[in-house]
Formats: C-alpha cells, sequence, structure tokens
C-alpha cells in the first residue's frame, strides 16, 4: 500500500468520526439556540472565505488578476437581482473577456 491510500484510509476515518462526534455529543438534544446561529452562518462565511482567497491569494501576497473582474460582474449582477444564470454567465463572459484583453 502507498502512503497516498493510508493517508486516504486516514482521513476517511477521521471524517467519519468527526461526523459522527456531533450526534454522539447531543445525544438526540435540540442545540442551544446561540450555537443554532453559528451553526448557521458558518458554511455561508466559509464559502466566502474560500472565494476570497481563490481569487486574490497568490504565493503570500495579493494577486488581482481577471478573475477578481468575474467576481466583480457577478457581484453586480446578484445586486441587481438577476436570475442566478445570468450571474454565472455574466461573469464567465467578464472573466473571459479580462483574459482575452490581458
Amino acid at each position: 500500500m502507498t502512503v497516498a491510500w493510508i493517508m486516504v484510509g486516514l482521513l476517511t476515518v477521521g471524517t467519519v468520526v468527526i461526523k459522527a462526534a456531533g450526534p454522539i455529543a447531543l445525544g438526540g438534544r435540540d442545540l442551544p439556540p446561540q450555537l443554532e446561529g453559528v451553526v448557521a452562518r458558518l458554511a455561508p462565511s466559509l464559502l466566502a472565505a474560500l472565494v476570497v482567497v481563490d481569487t486574490f491569494g497568490g504565493d503570500r501576497t495579493l494577486v488581482i488578476n481577471e478573475t477578481a473582474v468575474g467576481l466583480a460582474a457577478a457581484a453586480g449582477a446578484l445586486l441587481a437581482k438577476l436570475p442566478m444564470f445570468a450571474v454565472v454567465v455574466l461573469a464567465a463572459v467578464a472573466t473571459a473577456a479580462a483574459r482575452a484583453l490581458a
């Protein structure tokens, strides 16, 4: 067995343990209201952080490139309350145009 497969197996077991820890710790009880707010905000904030790091993060430097143009176009389309399909198409077109011009 290679090191990669051992790592995949360990990560799989770790993921199952982490996912099982919540229900085991709660024992069928509901979360306290303070934690419900945290859990509800956790996924959107992590997604936003991933988008920012992927868009502007370089090799430990701030990078502003064509993907920032696409992100700005998507933000503008969302502010204009366009349908999600139009937001994605606009972001893709803006990114492609910026890459073509660069």
